[in-house]
């Protein structure tokens, strides 16, 4: 496994990591969320994503956390790397005050995580998206007494637009509050907005980028074939989300874009879904890409994709399938 810096921090984390989205909660139960944990830690994978809104669509419960917590259980804290978020309404709890960036919901937030983490701190707290309710100088503020209190070690934002995180830092500079060192962001092969203004931004005020959806909800890992229904144990069956986004991507156009992509990478004796997570290893802003998987052999598949290194030549005939100026 390669190890990549968290951003502009002296963290070192993998360059391909654990996510707990998806799955976790229905088809991972706590057997499997050991299992998995156990995989990951095993192929040198130290950094793991969680939130408190995950796993909540099945029961109400945040049983990502739960699941989460369970099995790191008697792992030493020094193995691993552990970032979760915060805004979210869980809705066990709802209520006027349950959701958002303000210090009133994040500080309750961040004590629930740790007791369904059973940790009393988190290496990376992010918050989840945009609060355009709350003044940004409050949640800054707030996240520096979360790290002075030793609750939290470093901070992060998530679905931000590249304006807001820098908008935060400068104030984060201006007061000398830890500023955010990471963002989250929707980023793949198939969807690439994030290109324009964000991965810019990263690469250039050296803040960590953390592509999510890196396989496209499994298009990109050829999951589901134009024209059929989805598989029974696929999250497009499981879940509305899914197929709304399967509606959004996957089209005709895109199809026609994965058998070029698919082909480039047998040709080199690799999966779609090694290409796709590997392609987002080339650009240098990328501190990890998380990965959510619901077994242990995709744990496997998706930590080998960090050992393809993409030559300048193979990038370049990537973009040109993408930019479609290939044949």
């Amino acid at each position: 496994m390669k190890y990549r810096q968290l951003g502009n921090s002296g963290v070192r984390v993998s360059a391909v990591a654990l996510g707990t989205g998806g799955q976790w909660g229905g088809r991972v139960d706590v057997p499997a969320a050991k299992r998995i944990v156990a995989a990951a830690l095993d192929h040198g994978i130290n950094y793991i994503d969680t939130a408190d809104i995950y796993g909540t669509w099945y029961d109400g419960r945040p049983l990502a956390e739960e699941f989460l917590g369970e099995a790191l259980q008697g792992i030493p804290r020094d193995h691993y790397v552990l970032g979760t978020k915060g805004f979210n309404t869980v809705p066990i709890q709802e209520g006027p005050n349950s959701w958002g960036a303000s210090r009133y919901h994040l500080m309750n937030a961040l004590d629930a995580s740790l007791r369904r983490l059973r940790l009393d701190h988190v290496d990376l707290y992010q918050i989840h998206r945009f609060d355009e309710a709350t003044p940004m100088e409050e949640t800054m503020r707030t996240l520096d007494e979360m790290v002075r209190s030793g609750k939290v070690r470093y901070i992060g934002a998530s679905n931000y637009a590249a304006w807001q995180i820098c908008r935060c830092n400068d104030l984060a500079e201006r007061y000398g509050w830890p500023a955010f060192i990471t963002t989250q962001a929707h980023y793949n092969l198939l969807e690439r907005e994030a290109e324009k203004e964000l991965v810019p931004f990263c690469r250039t005020m050296k803040v960590g980028l953390l592509p999510y959806f890196p396989l496209a909800n499994g298009l990109l890992a050829g999951r589901y074939e134009q024209g059929q229904p989805p598989p029974p144990d696929s999250r497009a069956a499981a879940f509305e989300r899914t197929r709304r986004y399967l509606n959004r991507y996957a089209t005709a156009q895109n199809y026609a874009l994965l058998a070029k992509l698919t082909a480039f990478a047998e040709d080199r004796g690799h999966t779609l879904a090694e290409l796709a997570i590997a392609w987002l290893l080339t650009e240098p802003a990328t501190a990890t890409v998380i990965t959510g998987v619901s077994s242990v052999e995709h744990m496997i598949a998706n930590a080998a994709a960090a050992d393809w290194a993409l030559s300048e030549q193979e990038q370049a005939e990537i973009r040109q399938l993408l930019e479609g100026q290939s044949d």
